[in-house]
């Protein structure tokens, strides 16, 4: 920056609303009540969320990620992630005789079930997501006859479909806002009559994420989006930074990940953390950025959250159980 001294003020914007969003709060609690209600170890497929601070705490405690449902003995306790998956996969953990517990994020199962109803309709979907993503594999299991992923605006020109009267879109609820309303536009132009799902698949943490993301963005020359590599809604959010006119954005799972070299030149750091998050990880980003000068906190504040989820049914009715028993009804 243009004049600026050593002694010029250093601070950090801190973004709010970050960090944990209703669904993953609640796919989290489920593996802990789980592990509390039958003990360890519970089975989970798949990460439950895309967090590798979160698998590792929930390993410790008796938590085993796999990849497969075939890797889980017959008879376990199985959980499914916060990102959804297909039929076939519940098809799957019945012929292993396992015991279910759905922790797929509630904004994803709208999603799934738009997909069953437009399928039913004999429409064509078009999924747009990125390829390779579980939720996109989830979504597109309920309907592999009628789904046609569409990873991003240069995709649209390969797209092609039955009727171009029966056309609607779906989309992955992690994507960045801005990118996912080009691809329509794209779609649009190419399908006139394309019918839009009956409210916004992407979620609303996922918006407000990005929305307080681009507002850090205005006075921040460095953002910081703390994440992991593999959490779809966290590498959007540093995209959106850099957009937004962020001079420079870089995610980090921890603290440790930060090169001293990216403060060069800055007195404004710009700090937020992805959905999957707990603020454990912010707080030791704060921390490293206070032991280099960047003590003055400010709290961007851009939405207010209160959206709660309650546990998967599963869990719900044996803990209703568990505390009838316990009151000795």
């Amino acid at each position: 920056m243009d004049g600026m001294t050593a002694t010029a003020a250093r601070r950090v914007l801190l973004a709010a609303p970050r960090g944990y969003c209703a669904g993953v709060d609640r796919a989290v609690i489920a593996v802990e009540k789980a592990l509390e209600q039958y003990g360890a170890p519970i089975y989970v497929r798949h990460e439950i969320v895309h967090n590798k601070y979160v698998v590792q705490t929930l390993e410790k405690k008796g938590a085993i990620f796999v990849e497969q449902t075939a890797e889980v003995p017959e008879g376990s306790i199985v959980m499914f992630s916060a990102h959804g998956v297909a039929p076939t996969v519940h098809a799957e953990a019945a012929e292993r005789k396992l015991a279910t517990i759905d922790a797929t994020c509630p904004l994803v199962t709208k999603v799934h079930k738009e997909a069953v109803r437009y399928a039913k309709e004999d429409y064509d979907i078009l999924l747009i997501g990125h390829e390779g993503h579980e939720e996109v594999i989830g979504t597109s299991g309920e309907a592999p006859e009628h789904i046609t992923l569409v990873d991003g605006p240069d995709d649209v020109a390969n797209v092609e479909v039955r009727d171009e009267s029966k056309v609607v879109w779906l989309s992955q609820t992690t994507l960045s806002v801005d990118e996912t309303m080009e691809t329509v536009g794209a779609l649009k132009n190419k399908f006139p009559n394309l019918l839009s799902p009956p409210s916004d698949d992407i979620c609303y943490a996922t918006q407000n994420r990005q929305v307080a993301v681009k507002k850090l963005a205005e006075d921040a020359q460095l953002v910081i989006v703390v994440g992991s590599k593999n959490s779809s809604n966290s590498i959007r959010m540093v995209e959106v930074a850099l957009d937004a006119g962020a001079p420079a954005a870089h995610l980090v799972d921890f603290a440790d990940e930060i090169d001293e070299a990216w403060l060069e030149g800055v007195t404004t750091v710009g700090l937020t953390s992805g959905a999957s998050v707990p603020d454990v990880l912010v707080d030791g980003v704060l921390e490293w950025l206070a032991e280099r000068g960047y003590g003055d906190v400010e709290t961007v504040k851009t939405a207010d959250e209160s959206i709660t989820f309650s546990l998967p049914k599963e869990l719900r009715r044996d803990l209703r159980a568990e505390a009838a028993e316990l009151s000795g009804e």
